[in-house]
């Protein structure tokens, strides 16, 4: 008789969690919680000089009319990076290092007249998986920082993906830097302390 090991970390649900019966809300808010999928072009960097050094995934909306960032709902079983890196796993079909919180929002939903809090992390992503949960529902792609910034439907992961390249190019905390085109963030030093 032959037994093969399987490690957990290789298995992947091909289902995502649906329902709301888990999700978190605070003050009448649902929670969300997602990633910016990033890599480097050149494989073993670690940092970065310049945005056109870094790629980024986006996904298309579930109804297929945008582009945005992998989020979804928190739940009561999980941390806030639990929950971001299950919505990438399910969303976007990637795995990797997920950083320290980029920020939070609050926000208006386009489909429903409520009010959201989102969170959104940074991913390094290691590994691209071939099968994912929602596979059938989104497409994905990988694009440069300005392209995912033109693209990006939602004002809050626009401000989230210029955060990550403020972070990733390591700025010193109250300075303006220009990030793509026309576009600059101002980091704020006191959230930018409290989210790294």
């Amino acid at each position: 008789m032959v037994v093969a090991s399987v490690s957990q970390e290789n298995v992947v649900a091909l289902v995502s969690r649906t329902g709301r019966e888990l999700q978190r809300y605070k003050k009448g808010r649902r929670q969300v919680v997602g990633c910016i999928p990033y890599r480097y072009k050149i494989g073993d960097q670690n940092s970065l000089e310049a945005p056109e050094e870094l790629e980024v995934l986006v996904i298309t909306s579930q109804k297929g009319k945008g582009m945005l960032f992998p989020k979804g709902g928190w739940e009561l079983d999980e941390s806030k990076k639990e929950a971001a890196l299950r919505e990438t796993m399910e969303e976007a079909g990637v795995r990797g290092t997920v950083g320290g919180k980029l920020g939070k929002w609050s926000f208006k939903s386009k489909t429903h007249d409520t009010f959201y809090d989102g969170y959104m992390f940074p991913l390094l992503v290691q590994e691209q998986l071939e099968l994912w949960p929602e596979q059938n529902f989104r497409q994905r792609k990988w694009m440069s920082v300005s392209e995912a910034w033109e693209v990006c439907l939602h004002w809050w992961m626009k401000e989230a993906l210029e955060r990550l390249i403020t972070r990733l190019t390591g700025q010193k905390l109250g300075r303006v830097k220009q990030v793509v085109g026309s576009i600059h963030c101002i980091e704020d030093a006191k959230s930018d302390l409290l989210t790294a």
